[in-house]
């Protein structure tokens, strides 16, 4: 996909979707386009990992206003569509067995901080910037940012974070539990693929089920968790992986067992 706003790299087990569109890293509609074809190869792969990354000196400047400009010129008709495609992505992001990392740097605003909010863990550099900043325009985020911010920092932080418009440092948005680990700017990509190599050399079908375990209490609370997790945790005995790591932990002690996500 060499060419494309959004291309799809391997690195053993992990993929990794990465922007580069210079100088702004915009998201219009080639963005939007080139990102869904990247997740109709990592769902058809065989990666146990998915890393969300960009490349330039900001992470993104956010959608392209001009593509809200087209609308605007065609008197708001079938508005809604504009939004349809990413929105649609972040979900198969969330939706994806495997477990997902976004690594931000630089400036991270509206689209590209929505996929990223997508993603299940995201570490940012110390001099990394976000912002949900659609209120400048008169508009309010259209691809899930607003609720997904909600989610992990609390409706109240998320309220102020998109009605301000304002751009917050990575710092504070680990204290607000939206960032889950901040790092040197100089160490993101080496620290960050590590660790998703690290998450993509684990039990992937465990993993999955993780991942179903904490959307059914984001969805419904502790109370739908609580249903779901007998289901997806005895499914679990029947996996290669286990049956093999609970030969190993028996025979060799803990730690020892390797996995290959069957």
């Amino acid at each position: 996909m060499s060419g494309t706003p959004v291309r799809l790299e391997r690195d053993g087990a992990v993929a990794a979707m990465v922007l580069h569109d210079p100088p702004l890293n915009l998201f219009g509609a080639a963005a939007f386009q080139a990102l869904n074809q990247c997740l109709d190869e990592v769902e058809g792969s065989d990666a146990r990992a998915l890393v969300w990354r960009a490349e330039g000196e900001v992470f993104t400047g956010g959608a392209d206003v001009n593509v809200f400009q087209q609308i605007v010129d065609a008197g708001g008709d079938r508005s809604d569509l504009s939004f349809e495609p990413l929105l649609g992505a972040v979900r198969r992001i969330e939706g994806l067995p495997m477990p997902t990392l976004a690594l931000v740097h630089g400036l991270c605003l509206t689209a590209g901080l929505e996929v990223s909010l997508g993603c299940d863990m995201l570490w940012a550099t110390e001099s990394a910037r976000f912002g949900l900043v659609e209120a400048v325009i008169g508009l309010t985020p259209g691809a899930g940012g607003t609720q997904r911010m909600a989610e992990r920092a609390g409706p109240a932080r998320a309220r102020e974070f998109v009605m301000t418009g304002g751009l917050y440092d990575a710092q504070t948005l680990e204290r607000w539990n939206v960032v889950n680990r901040v790092v040197a700017d100089d160490e993101l990509l080496e620290k960050g693929m590590r660790f998703a190599h690290r998450l993509a050399a684990g039990p992937t079908l465990a993993h999955a089920a993780t991942k179903k375990i904490v959307r059914a209490c984001c969805e419904d609370g502790v109370d739908k968790a609580d249903r779901e997790t007998p289901k997806v945790a005895a499914g679990l005995f029947a996996t290669e992986d286990l049956n093999r790591a609970v030969e190993s932990f028996l025979s060799e002690g803990p730690g020892k067992a390797t996995f290959e996500g069957r």
